[in-house]
């Protein structure tokens, strides 16, 4: 037997792994009718035990409570497995018959799952329950504070496939989760694709680990009170998302931004919903308690009680306590409650107005929210939609508790426990993750025109058709009336006359190019006429001089009508081509400021694909 735990875990990964992916090639052949069979006994078997696996969690972790963890069990295997339902992932999944299109639904294979601490039952049984759905197999690895819960909501899981007719060894987890085992997991060579949930740094692991991976950044959840909100529901609202398992969620309001006109009636509607107001002392202790130096959270108060954290920083407050609310006059590390929290402490921030409100939310987010979600209380459509293209986060929640709105218990968002912050956070996807985002689509695409037949420019038609490409008609001269719209200035048309006939030019195109040498302004007044000429075909170059025919050349001064014209451009630097493009190349290009230049023989990989916009990053030299 293997002493070393390291080692042992990671024998652990590849024995599991390759259990999963045995019987991974078996379930790709199942009908939709057969998935369905599956995922409604395994999400039966969840909801029976969605008590039991939540006090387990509580009892394990230290975090969070009962009542509301049971709340997440049932939003994956109540609502969720509702919504999942009716979608269609086997086989042919759409067909458009008009535009000769069919798509087929291809599972990806063995997902690598990386789970929190936080939310330990509610999602193992969403993970799991959306990789079956999409007929894949899954490994799950617990976070070490939670190992036995998981592995138990994992076993229940596996135990109800298996008796609806799973293979043996669809639903697997690690029973000695460590940090080399799950990267071992995440690198391994049959993992198909990682669905990651955790810290900044298990994401960044599984952004970097070469393979497909849905990760999410951290939430920083700012939420505005715009002047037509109604103040008492909308702080009854705040509060119960703020107490919501004590903050475990992600997506929990964080701070609350208002005018501060509305500040006394505010405070006074905290306290009427269990909210306790911490004095300027109170709040200085709670800064020192849930931020440590290094400026990351005090794992000691994530998911606790109100009373107990207030206990922890030195001071007590009453027993039906809700939420602590400390209020700030800045946003930043000078100001550390404006950061994520993870616990049920809220901060309030007043503005003067609307327009300073939405910087407030701006700043909020960008410190360490960046994409995840915001929320604003108003009944001002106008403000909804201004609130909404200005925030940096691609949750925008209307007059609804956070973590109930954003993963889809109070709004039509796709119930979710993983959600995806963008590419502003280093994310492949801005989704509420689903089945779907766990497919691949393969499509049937039939002959239904000529080539020439798909472009609208006579170029292309020519092109296709074997003709010759039309001549390119000359721009349009300043002042003409393809610039304007009007008759051309008759003083231009005679000034271009002039200008041509002083240079025995009968027109730009007719003459040829001309000599040309390097010169000085001498006529500033013909520039306009001379860049004309510069556009047109076979014209001078720019940054050269026309020599008039009597003038001596490379003598400036024998030539009274030389005129400069504006030097070109340098030259275009030689690009170099690769040949392999992977997800980490194109985060390093974006955050470097430059491009990756590919040919149609580059192989990228489709998570680089999905990461770089065409012409973004990636730019095709041919």
């Amino acid at each position: 037997m293997l002493e070393d735990q390291d080692l042992r875990s990671i024998q652990e990964v590849r024995a599991k792994i390759a259990l999963a992916h045995e019987a991974f090639l078996k379930y790709r052949e199942y009908t939709q009718e057969q998935v369905d069979q599956i995922v409604d006994r395994m999400a039966a078997a969840a909801r029976a035990h969605s008590e039991s696996l939540a006090r387990l969690a509580v009892e394990e972790t230290g975090y969070g409570n009962v009542r509301d963890k049971v709340a997440k069990n049932l939003l994956n295997s109540d609502l969720l497995h509702r919504v999942i339902r009716p979608m269609k992932t086997v086989g042919i999944i759409r067909e458009d018959r008009e535009q000769g299109i069919v798509e087929i639904a291809e599972p990806v294979g063995v997902v690598a799952a990386i789970l929190p601490t936080t939310n330990p039952t509610s999602t193992a049984i969403y993970k799991s329950l959306i990789s079956l759905k999409s007929r894949n197999a899954i490994v799950l690895s617990p976070h070490p504070r939670a190992i036995r819960c998981t592995c138990e909501t994992a076993a229940l899981l596996s135990r109800a496939a298996e008796e609806a007719g799973a293979p043996k060894g669809i639903v697997q987890c690690l029973g000695e989760a460590t940090i080399q085992g799950t990267n071992e997991l995440m690198r391994h060579r049959q993992t198909g694709v990682i669905l990651s949930t955790g810290g900044p740094g298990i994401v960044r692991a599984a952004y970097s680990s070469g393979k497909p991976a849905l990760g999410v950044g951290p939430g920083n959840v700012a939420v505005l009170f715009e002047a037509s909100a109604d103040v008492d529901q909308a702080i009854a609202s705040v509060v119960e998302g703020k107490s919501f398992d004590y903050g475990t969620v992600c997506s929990s309001e964080q701070t609350v931004v208002a005018e501060a006109g509305s500040r006394d009636r505010m405070l006074a509607a905290l306290q009427a919903n269990g909210a306790y107001l911490c004095d300027a002392q109170q709040t200085q202790a709670l800064e020192k308690l849930l931020v440590t130096p290094e400026f990351r959270i005090n794992p000691d108060c994530v998911g606790q009680a109100p009373g107990k954290i207030a206990e922890m920083a030195g001071f007590r407050v009453p027993a039906e306590t809700r939420a602590l609310v400390v209020e700030l006059t800045g946003v930043g590390k000078e100001h550390p409650l404006s950061a994520e929290k993870l616990s049920p402490v809220l901060a309030v921030y007043f503005v003067r107005d609307f327009a300073e409100a939405l910087d407030a939310c701006t700043r909020i987010l960008n410190f360490g929210g960046r994409g995840h979600t915001c929320g604003i209380y108003s009944k001002n459509e106008e403000r909804i939609r201004e609130f909404a293209f200005r925030m940096p986060a691609f949750r925008v929640l209307v007059n609804t508790p956070a973590p109930h709105g954003s993963t889809g218990i109070t709004t039509n968002l796709l119930p979710s426990m993983t959600l995806g912050c963008g590419a502003i956070a280093g994310n492949s996807t801005s989704d509420n993750i689903g089945p779907m985002h766990l497919l691949n689509i393969k499509r049937i695409a039939y002959h239904v025109r000529d080539a020439e037949q798909a472009f609208q420019s006579e170029e292309g038609r020519a092109w296709f058709a074997g003709k010759p490409l039309p001549a390119a008609a000359a721009p349009a001269a300043v002042g003409s009336a393809a610039s304007t719209g009007n008759a051309p200035a008759p003083r231009i048309d005679e000034a271009v006359g002039r200008y041509l006939a002083e240079r025995g030019l009968a027109s730009a195109s007719a003459a040829g190019p001309p000599t040309v040498r390097p010169s000085v302004v001498s006529n500033p007044a013909t520039a306009v006429v001379d860049r004309f000429l510069a556009r047109q075909p076979g014209g001078p170059a720019r940054g050269s001089t026309i020599e008039s025919p009597g003038s001596v050349s490379g003598n400036p001064a024998q030539s009274p009508a030389a005129t400069q014209i504006p030097s070109p451009p340098p030259p275009a630097p030689e690009v170099n081509v690769v040949g392999f493009v992977c997800e980490e190349d194109v985060r390093r290009a974006r955050v470097e400021g430059r491009k990756i230049y590919i040919d149609k023989d580059t192989i990228v990989t489709p998570a680089a694909q999905d990461l770089a916009d065409p012409g973004d990053v990636l730019v095709r030299t041919q």
